[in-house]
């Protein structure tokens, strides 16, 4: 199953990390960018064949992928006018597959799903937050999806306040906030959505289009929107203090989704 990624962020609140010089999947955790770390979680569970939403700054994520084999490889290099090159295969993603499609530096979420129908095709696909890691089971969710027949799955999860909520009636999301004024408690959108083809009749290539607003609200008000509960950990990259978070779980060994 194909799984789709949101990679166009800018990451206003890291500069500390990113500089300007590279969009937010690419701060580091443990010497790999998030993006790889999401990637990488993704293929414990047998799905390998990625699609990347690049916006801001998208050719160093390019770069990244295009130069992978060289700086994740042991090579030989002839220097002579055969310019011959034997790459040590030393890596574990040779299995990956990876679209990277450029959706625009300045559009929104719901016009990058819009612009990558045409590698998605008319199939049951993933889709997450480039920014955002967790440990929720992409067996179970999957299994959870294809039970309630559907057209959207979103992973809901405990932290709150900065992110969508969702009012749900049991599993059932009757309505779909982006970031309330307010901080109360509940569920809160954490990516990890399942999406069946119906989700391209919601969301429109304008690069106003935002997938956590009208598409998402449409969808909670057709029925066509259920929530995977999940209770373990989740975190995403929103500041410095939330990079800062991860790196230290990643240092002491308390890294929950490293499966690999």
């Amino acid at each position: 199953m194909k799984v789709a990624i949101l990679c166009g962020g800018q990451g206003t609140r890291l500069q500390e990390a990113t500089a300007g010089l590279k969009p937010k999947p690419m701060v580091e955790i443990g010497g790999r960018p998030i993006l790889w770390h999401i990637m990488k979680y993704y293929s414990c569970f047998g799905h390998s064949d990625f699609v990347l939403c690049l916006g801001h700054l998208a050719y160093v994520i390019k770069e990244y992928f295009l130069n992978y084999e060289a700086n994740n490889s042991d090579f030989t290099i002839q220097l002579d006018d055969r310019h011959g090159i034997q790459f040590h295969r030393k890596h574990d993603e040779s299995d990956w597959s990876i679209t990277l499609a450029d959706t625009g530096p300045s559009s929104m979420t719901g016009s990058r799903v819009a612009q990558i129908q045409k590698y998605i095709g008319n199939e049951t696909f993933m889709l997450t937050y480039g920014d955002g890691l967790s440990d929720v089971n992409i067996d179970d969710l999957l299994k959870f999806h294809k039970s309630h027949g559907k057209t959207a799955t979103v992973t809901g999860v405990t932290p709150s306040g900065r992110f969508g909520r969702l009012n749900l009636s049991g599993n059932k999301v009757n309505s779909f906030e982006e970031k309330p004024a307010d901080e109360g408690g509940g569920k809160i959108n954490g990516g990890f959505f399942v999406f069946e083809p119906g989700i391209f009749d919601y969301v429109q290539t304008d690069p106003s289009c935002v997938l956590e607003r009208t598409p998402m609200e449409q969808l909670a008000r057709d029925g066509e929107l259920m929530m995977y509960a999940h209770n373990g950990f989740w975190e995403c990259v929103d500041t410095y203090r939330d990079l800062v978070s991860l790196q230290k779980k990643w240092n002491n060994g308390s890294s929950p989704w490293k499966r690999w």
